[in-house]
């Protein structure tokens, strides 16, 4: 592991602010962040667990930079459906089933297999070698949209965009039960459930998320939305969209119980995105239409 020593000459200044800001040219301010809650950062010898703490002029802080992760990795050559290429990104549509990258049970096969073989390793390399190019993530059973890094620099511009809500994603899903407003917003914290920490829940300290949706069509058991995020919690939508008593139809996790109508999963859809391309400065926008599961999905409702 490599370790940087600094002092600080700015009392008053935050731990996280000092790193960046010294730093800040080859990492982004929230990978600092993360290094500072996982113990690799000390203030005058100690460790420091707070982003947030205060700093003296004088004191002396150390960033330890951990190795690189093993990973067991192989390039697949897996079919990808590329939306949009350039030296810096990729805008992929991906299938529903493809699960992202290698976790446990899922070693092959992903989109990172996928991606090693198609860019012949020349991808960014900030989430370490498990997940070579990912700047976010989209669920195994969640289709569409989704963005791919070359390199460092487009990764961390990216990641700060999302960090800023300056990317728009907007999904469509098709969620059990008639939604009379035709537009409305979700604005409910979301966090680890306390009773099945498999799954995650709206609780009153979760981190703030903030879903916005308007209706497509209404069908006698569903209705077909429009969705946008606000911010980008694990399981977002799923979540708000159960809090409000209409779970995602399909879905495995939240909706249970529920009639599948055919599907295999839920019925959620990246359907676009758009943002500023980091090198260009010019303001990309994709979109994906919806597959044919979920439009099999929608010929087993009945119309109103």
């Amino acid at each position: 592991m490599a370790t940087t020593k600094l002092e600080c000459g700015n009392p008053g200044i935050r731990l996280d602010v000092f790193i960046s800001e010294s730093l800040g040219r080859d990492y982004s301010r929230s990978f600092y962040k993360r290094l500072i809650t996982t113990g690799m950062v000390t203030v005058n010898g100690k460790e420091a667990k707070k982003a947030g703490m205060v700093l003296d002029k004088g004191d002396t802080v150390e960033v330890t930079f951990p190795e690189p992760e093993n990973s067991d990795n192989i390039p697949q050559d897996i079919p990808l459906d590329i939306v949009y290429e350039d030296s810096d990104l990729l805008v992929i549509n991906k299938p529903q089933g493809m699960v992202v990258h290698p976790a446990a049970g899922h070693h092959e096969g992903t989109l990172v297999n996928a991606l090693l073989a198609h860019c012949g390793g020349e991808l960014s390399d900030i989430n370490g070698v498990i997940r070579p190019g990912i700047v976010h993530r989209i669920d195994k059973d969640t289709s569409g949209l989704m963005l791919a890094c070359k390199n460092n620099e487009t990764h961390l511009a990216l990641a700060d965009m999302l960090s800023r809500h300056e990317i728009v994603r907007e999904y469509r899903a098709l969620v059990y039960g008639v939604i009379s407003e035709e537009r409305g917003t979700v604005d409910a914290p979301i966090g680890r459930s306390t009773s099945d920490r498999k799954k995650m829940s709206v609780i009153k300290d979760g981190k703030s998320a903030v879903t916005h949706f308007s209706v497509v069509n209404r069908y006698a058991e569903a209705t077909d939305l429009l969705l946008r995020l606000e911010t980008g919690r694990t399981h977002q939508i799923r979540v708000h969209m159960g809090y409000i008593g209409h779970p995602v139809m399909g879905d495995p996790v939240y909706a249970a119980r529920k009639p599948k109508f055919g599907l295999e999963g839920q019925a959620l859809h990246s359907c676009s995105v758009t943002f500023v391309h980091p090198r260009t400065g010019e303001t990309m926008h994709f979109e994906a239409p919806v597959p044919d599961y979920y439009l099999e999905a929608i010929n087993r409702l009945t119309p109103l």
